[in-house]
């Protein structure tokens, strides 16, 4: 972990293609550290998680370059290493468990950040019919203490075809079903990280059980 956070942290310092052109090795030696990370944690989640199929490191890894097409910050690389681990790797936009390591910003997530749009509607749906499942999952008491809901992008009004005056129409405005827990550098370097990861992620395995059901039952209904 020291010497992938070094690496980001000189990175960060230095975000032009030249200087990674010349520290392209250290970039791999880091990646590569990295992708045992993640398949570490594959390993350690499918031991609760049996909806998370054996995984490829790779597909769950997310790349390092930056899409700078329409963006106004034209930094080439990005200065974090994040692999998500769900259902299909990365891009299949189901529920899962994210890590992400970064100088300053590493946390520990799960859930669904920005899920499409027929996702979203599905998990919606079944907040709106069963609420009381969902709320019971976000009241429990080691639940509250660990995570915190993303609510960075949130509707100003009900979505559309939902009834303004439902009593939990606050559950149903995320676009985004996320939560995080930070983590210190200083608990990255510790010998038994992988295992307080894991007790993090047991803590999300019903929120996204419950998201995954609700994109199951209702798309493919």
């Amino acid at each position: 972990m020291k010497e992938i956070l070094g690496f980001l942290k000189d990175l960060e310092a230095n975000n032009t293609r030249d200087w990674f052109n010349l520290n392209r090795e250290r970039y791999e030696v880091s990646r590569k550290k990295f992708l045992t990370v993640a398949e570490l944690l594959i390993h350690e989640i499918r031991k609760f998680d049996e909806e998370i199929p054996v995984l490829n490191p790779k597909d769950c890894v997310f790349r390092i370059f930056r899409d700078v097409r329409f963006s106004n910050d034209k930094r080439p690389f990005k200065t974090n290493f994040g692999c998500f681990i769900a259902r299909g790797g990365r891009n299949l936009g189901f529920a899962g468990y994210y890590f992400h390591l970064q100088p300053g910003e590493c946390f520990l997530s799960g859930g669904i950040y920005m899920p499409p749009p027929e996702h979203l509607q599905a998990i919606r749906q079944e907040i709106y019919y069963h609420p009381q499942d969902f709320i019971q999952i976000i009241d429990k008491d080691d639940f509250k203490a660990t995570y915190t809901l993303d609510y960075s992008d949130k509707l100003k009004k009900a979505p559309k075809g939902y009834p303004k005056e439902w009593e939990h129409l606050e559950l149903i405005k995320n676009r985004s079903y996320a939560v995080g827990h930070p983590v210190k550098e200083e608990e990255l370097i510790d010998s038994d990280f992988i295992v307080k990861a894991i007790e993090i992620f047991k803590i999300i395995y019903p929120f996204n059980r419950y998201l995954n059901r609700a994109i199951d039952e209702n798309i493919n209904s």
